[in-house]
């Protein structure tokens, strides 16, 4: 099958508005997967520059995205660094100004909160302008609705939104979403998922749910 969407292209389709994210990032310490993409008219190939915030690797935290993610106009990922100091009187960043300032201060990136990698796993649609704060882990087939401010976690399967952003439902039952998180479809090879392209874009999800529990046995 020569006609399968090769992972390693930048731009996959004629629109140019879309760019597989894994090709172009250049910081040591943002992972992205096969086929996921940024979408945005103006300049999808800037996203690291423009869409991860406050990005310094030296500060220790990592940014991953897994596979086959779907990341919206303008959405941003807040990285560590741009916290400040919570546990003095002052949260001001003294340091950074020099002088007197930096002599009788802590060094500024040794004193900020450390909240870990933001991770997000496969099969993750974020919606238009969303931002994701530091330390945030998403679940595989979450959705995140547009605008949304994500400061906490989110469960696999799962539709959040607001401000701060909040479960709104499950979207599938507990057996549905153990069954996918068990196949993994998205680390298959690229002939076996096109051949499962059919249950993937499915409505019917009784099938889809006898068609999984086979594959499972059948492994």
């Amino acid at each position: 099958m020569n006609n399968i969407p090769d992972p390693g292209t930048v731009f996959p389709n004629v629109y140019k508005t879309s760019c597989f994210l894994k090709n172009v990032i250049t910081a040591p310490n943002i992972f992205v997967g096969d086929y996921t993409y940024y979408d945005d008219p103006t300049d999808p190939t800037g996203f690291e520059r423009n869409n991860v915030l406050f990005n310094w690797p030296e500060f220790g935290d990592r940014l991953i995205i897994g596979k086959f993610c779907s990341l919206a106009s303008g959405v941003q990922f807040i990285m560590g660094s741009a916290n400040h100091r919570i546990s003095s009187i002052s949260t001001y960043p003294f340091h950074v100004f020099g002088g007197a300032w930096e002599e009788n201060t802590p060094p500024h990136l040794s004193q900020l909160p450390f909240k870990g990698d933001t991770v997000v796993g496969n099969d993750v649609w974020i919606g238009r302008e969303s931002v994701i704060m530091p330390g945030v882990h998403i679940g595989d087939g979450a959705i995140i609705a547009a605008r949304s401010v994500v400061a906490r976690d989110v469960e696999p399967y799962t539709l959040v939104g607001g401000n701060p952003a909040r479960p709104i439902r499950r979207r599938f039952d507990e057996e549905l979403i153990s069954l996918l998180l068990a196949l993994r479809w998205w680390d298959f090879a690229p002939e076996k998922l096109v051949s499962f392209l059919p249950i993937l874009c499915s409505d019917d999800l009784e099938t889809v749910r006898k068609t999984v529990k086979d594959m499972l046995a059948s492994v």
